[in-house]
């Protein structure tokens, strides 16, 4: 992938982009094969590889400048204003509508916010789309309702040029830190969801409710671990009851569960709760429930395992307690999506009761030293046969 901007020396957030691609991913194959090494996982298997550019289909861009003048990008580390709307990470679809989104601050009269004087109030674009419809959400993210109402007055225009668009709303983040988003959405179009499809699978996405940043990479990641159940279930027989910790709107316990079988999908989020509600109903599906609650807790407090236990944690891993509750409970098969293989060899060195079968890497972070991992393990009493 070719960037003037890292070229140029400014942005540099792709670090790896001087390495030519098949050697990024080799590098980060070595990696998971030294860190998975210890467990002595029965298949570590060929990584699954990226498209080299426009596979992001979420931006969040710093809103930099001025009303007259609008910057759309980063601060980079030697303090210059980036503007990265071309930047070629993200699908060609995206540039034009930066460029209408800089029209709208213009003719809402919305300041950039400054870090240094803490003047202004818009502080974030954050955009994504659909890759199964095309369809998008914008989200501008302020420090006060001081602007609402002119974004509100303005809204028609943006939408008659951007017919496009799906969802917008506001997000309030009042405090003088570098967070993206507050508490408080308030959403301003009929539409409160985003559809997308993966696999056939249905999924919506609110605005505070996490995604992936690649859909392909994600459509593959949940389509090879319903293929690998479907492959232990041929030879261990059909699982009654599956649970899915930190399930997001739902991704891998909707492409997983058969109308048969009982789901239980555990999440902070309650939009995202209520997402994956939606799709569920919409499958079909009678007996999935999904509820908006700690995963830890939920696991510390259950008395019984489920036959598969899928987990997606957060790059910080599983942790010490829930680890403990997973060696206590012992389903029989574990699922384990993983965007931090350093944490999920440190949660590996804690389940010492269980077996890694497989390993594979899916290259969700093309140009970095980042990237997602699928495994499959088993209770050492389990058979293995797989």
């Amino acid at each position: 992938m070719q960037c003037q901007h890292f070229q140029a020396g400014r942005c540099q957030s792709c670090n790896w982009l001087d390495k030519p691609y098949p050697q990024q991913l080799q590098l980060k194959q070595q990696q998971l094969a030294a860190l998975m090494a210890p467990f002595a996982p029965a298949q570590l298997l060929a990584p699954m590889a990226s498209a080299e550019q426009g596979f992001r289909y979420k931006a969040k861009m710093v809103a930099l400048g001025s009303v007259a003048q609008p910057v759309l990008g980063i601060i980079n580390a030697k303090g210059e204003q980036v503007d990265l709307a071309d930047c070629p990470l993200y699908p060609d679809s995206f540039a034009p509508v930066f460029a209408l989104c800089k029209a709208f601050i213009c003719r809402a009269r919305l300041t950039p916010y400054d870090i240094a004087s803490r003047n202004g109030e818009l502080k974030y674009i954050l955009l994504s789309q659909s890759l199964h419809s095309g369809r998008f959400m914008l989200r501008f993210v302020l420090r006060s309702k001081n602007c609402l109402a002119s974004i509100t007055k303005h809204l028609p225009w943006l939408l008659q040029h951007l017919p496009e668009l799906e969802l917008c709303s506001v997000n309030l983040q009042p405090a003088a830190a570098a967070i993206i988003e507050g508490a408080e959405e308030i959403i301003l179009t009929e539409q409160t969801v985003l559809a997308e499809q993966l696999n056939q699978v249905p999924l919506y996405l609110q605005p505070q409710s996490f995604f992936q940043t690649q859909p392909v990479i994600a459509a593959s990641l949940y389509r090879t671990a319903a293929q690998w159940l479907a492959e232990l279930q041929q030879q261990q027989g059909q699982f009654r009851q599956i649970w899915d910790l930190f399930c997001g709107v739902g991704g891998f316990g909707l492409h997983l569960v058969q109308p048969e079988q009982r789901l239980v999908g555990i999440e902070i989020s309650a939009a995202a709760i209520n997402s994956a509600q939606r799709s569920a109903a919409e499958l079909g599906l009678s007996k999935v429930s999904f509820a908006a609650l700690d995963a830890t807790a939920f696991a510390h407090a259950a008395a019984k395992a489920p036959d598969l236990l899928v987990v997606n944690p957060p790059r910080r891993g599983l942790g010490a307690a829930l680890c403990q509750d997973i060696e206590r409970l012992a389903p029989g098969w574990l699922l384990y999506s993983s965007c931090n293989a350093s944490t999920l060899a440190q949660d590996l060195a804690q389940l010492s009761q269980y077996q890694l079968l497989k390993v594979q890497l899916f290259d969700m972070f093309a140009h970095s030293s980042h990237y997602e991992v699928l495994s499959l393990l088993c209770r050492k009493s389990s058979s293995a046969s797989v």
